[in-house]
C-alpha cells in the first residue's frame, strides 16, 4: 500500500513538474513568435534594400513560435490526461522542436551572412533608384536619418553616381530647412551607412541566432518528465493489475 502511495505521490510531483515545463514552453514559443515579428518589422527598410534578403528566416522562426504555443496548449491536456502513449509522442515531438530550434537558429546565423553579403550591391542599386522609385527612395531615407549616416560608404558616393546626385535631405544633421548640403562637414553626416547597418543587423540577428539555438536544449528537459512521467504512469498500472 505504502508503495502504491509512493508511486501516486511520484506521478503527482511529475505531472506537477510536466505543467510548469508546458507553461515554460508555451511562454518561449510566444516569445519566439514576438521576436520573430519584431526583427522583422525591425529590419524591414535594411533587408529590402538588399538584393539577397527576403525575411524569410525571420518569418520562419516566428512561425517555429507560433506551432510551439499551440503544441504547448495541447500537451497540457496530455500531461492532465496522463496516457503513456501521448506522453512519449509528446517527447519524440520535444525532440523535433530541438532539432527544429537548432535549425532555426543556424538558418537565422546564414540569413545574416547572406544579407550582409547583398547588402552593399543592393544599397548601390537603391541609390541609383533614389528619386525615381518612390519605395527605395523611402528605404534609404529612413536608414540615413535613423542611423544617422550618409551614402553607402560615405556622403560622396552620392556624387560618384552615374549621373550625379545630390546630397539628400535625409543626410542632413541640422534641421532640413537650415541644411545646406554643400557644408559637408557642420550640416552632413559623414560616416557611410554600410558598416553602421551591418553592426546594427550583426548585433540583433546574432542575438536572436544565439538565443534560438541557446532555446533548443530546453526541450530536453521535458523529454525527459514526459518519459519519466509515462514510465511511471505504466509502472502504477502494472503494480494495480499485479
Amino acid at each position: 500500500m505504502s508503495k502504491r502511495l509512493e508511486t501516486v505521490a511520484t506521478i503527482t510531483c511529475k505531472k506537477t513538474l510536466l505543467m510548469l515545463f508546458n507553461f515554460i514552453f508555451w511562454v518561449s514559443g510566444l516569445l519566439m513568435l514576438c521576436i520573430g515579428i519584431w526583427m522583422r518589422i525591425q529590419l524591414r527598410d535594411y533587408v529590402n534594400i538588399s538584393v539577397q534578403g527576403s525575411g524569410a528566416a525571420l518569418l520562419a522562426l516566428a512561425s517555429l513560435g507560433a506551432v510551439l504555443a499551440v503544441a504547448a496548449v495541447l500537451a497540457c491536456c496530455c500531461t492532465a490526461r496522463g496516457h503513456p502513449a501521448l506522453l512519449y509522442l509528446y517527447g519524440a515531438f520535444l525532440a523535433v522542436v530541438a532539432l527544429l530550434e537548432l535549425g532555426a537558429g543556424a538558418s537565422v546565423y546564414a540569413y545574416r551572412t547572406s544579407l550582409n553579403e547583398g547588402f552593399d550591391q543592393g544599397l548601390n542599386e537603391s541609390m541609383m533608384a533614389y528619386g525615381q522609385d518612390q519605395s527605395k527612395t523611402s528605404h534609404i531615407d529612413t536608414m540615413q536619418s535613423t542611423l544617422q549616416c550618409c551614402g553607402n560608404r560615405g556622403y560622396a558616393d552620392w556624387s560618384k553616381l552615374v549621373p550625379p546626385k545630390e546630397v539628400p535631405l535625409s543626410c542632413c544633421k541640422v534641421p532640413q530647412n537650415e541644411c545646406d548640403r554643400r557644408n559637408i562637414i557642420d550640416d552632413i553626416y559623414n560616416e557611410g551607412c554600410y558598416n553602421r547597418v551591418l553592426d546594427f543587423i550583426n548585433s540583433n540577428i546574432g542575438l536572436v541566432a544565439g538565443t534560438a539555438i541557446g532555446v533548443a536544449f530546453f526541450p530536453l528537459v521535458g523529454i525527459f518528465l514526459s518519459c519519466c512521467l509515462a514510465s511511471n504512469i505504466n509502472k502504477a498500472e502494472y503494480e494495480q493489475v499485479a
